[in-house]
């Protein structure tokens, strides 16, 4: 018993350890007290974003470490293609030269074999037939062999080309998506095409618009945690809720912590399926020349660009989800704070392209007082929390001299509360998997080359359950004393 209620312990302090840990990174995230934003431009600026562009936006603690890693795997992924480049006419005139040998010397064969068995003297060849197999072949090498430079054009800047055609649209257009679905196109934009189009570095036209798209993730994350933190600041600060209200704020704050934290490890294997495309290109257009010839070769190819369309599914998969969730958050803090139905809401900002519908007179004064006293409180781009107080004590008692009880909807935690909780369960066991079902991904999944982002995340478990199974072997060895 002893040994449990010790394990139980340490459970429960490395629990609580994380979470504290995963809040103040949220809240480091977001510049300011995060109390409340009414502006898109206002919110995007708070997470950092710089000169419009949404692949500054904070929140993500993995994304500098991505892009050094992006950086060596870059410079490796370009003295590899050199290499293949400098070399691949060697492997195409390898491989044209034993299909023509072979080739040949069966059709030879089998053009003779009926004269033998009727013992004639003499067989005359048809060369049509051998002809129309050979030239097709022969069309594939000399394509490739101009692409990958082995004819003196081409070589490493038409595969750079090849990849930005083929490879980068699936993560730039998911970004784009992804963006105007979440509503923050309004107020910024994705710079990946200006960027990959001034480097040399082969990865970055994949790097750009995967920061575009976990930058957008990310947004769309510390818009959720932003909601809870104002829920947190509202009963902190004794402008009312109580409790439950900075409990509710809590969960909500958790939710899109561990939601947000998923969705990037699954970016992060549609991110590995694509490098994997571009470091091995020269050798996926190498088999491309031989496809329809050696059998080792045909299913290059055809895996290739079903590994590509699986990632851009991914990818829309990953914005249906973060839609899903936003949304659905989205209208309950829009029914419950302040209470009618009508796209305000007072704890969340304004994304998914919500407006304001038709708000009475009552509703209307409240949106005043929490716009008015954002502006008030904002210096030098971040929310002071004192400030935004003060406006908002007197503001509102302005407000409820008028309508008396304006403000009650505060109070409303315990129900939001429960919601968030459901909603929590309702991500990881339904809008998840049904998702991916309406995709097809669930089947895709067994059979699929290795899962980096599902790696690294059960890498995180492991490392997470080693402190456990410490204390685990040595209260067991304690209680056996």
């Amino acid at each position: 018993m002893k040994a449990k209620l010790i394990l139980f312990a340490v459970q429960f302090i490395m629990c609580a350890t994380a979470l504290g840990i995963g809040v103040w990174y949220l809240s480091s995230s977001i510049g300011g007290a995060a109390i409340t934003y009414t502006s898109m431009n206002n919110f995007l600026t708070a997470i950092g974003t710089e000169n419009g562009d949404i692949a500054s936006a904070n929140g993500c603690f993995l994304c500098g470490y991505i892009e050094k890693l992006f950086e060596v795997i870059g410079n490796a992924a370009e003295m590899f293609w050199t290499a293949m480049v400098d070399n691949i006419w060697i492997l195409l005139a390898v491989g044209f030269g034993l299909f023509l040998v072979i080739y040949t010397g069966k059709y030879i064969y089998d053009a003779a074999k009926p004269a033998a068995e009727l013992k004639e003297k003499e067989t005359k060849l048809e060369f049509a037939g051998w002809f129309d197999k050979v030239w097709p072949q022969c069309a594939r090498v000399l394509i490739v062999g101009a692409l990958m430079g082995a004819l003196g054009m081409g070589g490493t800047a038409a595969l750079r080309t090849v990849a930005n055609i083929t490879i980068t649209p699936v993560l730039f257009v998911g970004a784009e998506l992804s963006m105007v679905a979440s509503g923050v196109t309004d107020a910024t934009q994705c710079g990946a095409i200006d960027a990959s189009e001034s480097s040399d570095d082969i990865l970055n036209p994949i790097l750009q618009p995967f920061m575009c798209a976990v930058g957008n993730i990310n947004s769309v994350m510390l818009a959720g945690a932003a909601g809870g933190f104002s829920l947190m600041n509202y009963a902190w600060m004794g402008m009312g809720g109580g409790v439950f209200t900075w409990l509710a704020g809590l969960a909500l704050v958790l939710m899109f912590l561990v939601i947000g934290f998923d969705l990037v490890f699954q970016v992060l294997s549609v991110v590995f399926k694509l490098v994997f495309l571009v470091i091995f290109l020269p050798l996926i257009l190498a088999a491309a020349a031989f496809e329809q010839t050696w059998s080792l070769a045909a299913g290059v190819v055809k895996n290739s660009i079903n590994m590509l369309v699986t990632s851009a599914i991914r990818i829309v998969s990953i914005t249906l989800k973060t839609i899903i969730t936003f949304s659905i958050v989205a209208y309950a803090a829009d029914a419950y704070f302040p209470g009618p139905v009508d796209g305000y809401s007072a704890m969340l900002p304004p994304m998914m392209g919500r407006k304001i519908e038709n708000p009475d007179a009552q509703t209307m004064s409240v949106i005043n007082v929490f716009a008015a006293c954002e502006q008030a409180s904002i210096v030098d781009g971040e929310m002071d929390k004192d400030l935004f107080k003060n406006c908002f004590t007197a503001q509102r008692n302005a407000v409820e001299n008028e309508y008396p009880g304006a403000f009650d909807f505060m109070r409303n935690g315990w129900d939001f509360l429960i919601l968030m909780l459901f909603l929590f369960a309702l991500y990881f066991w339904v809008i998840k998997s049904r998702v991916d079902a309406i995709f097809g991904l669930d089947k895709i999944g067994k059979g699929e080359m290795f899962d980096f982002g599902g790696w690294a995340k059960g890498l995180g478990v492991k490392i997470w359950n080693t402190p456990k199974q410490i204390v685990k072997s040595v209260t067991e060895a304690l209680g056996k004393k």
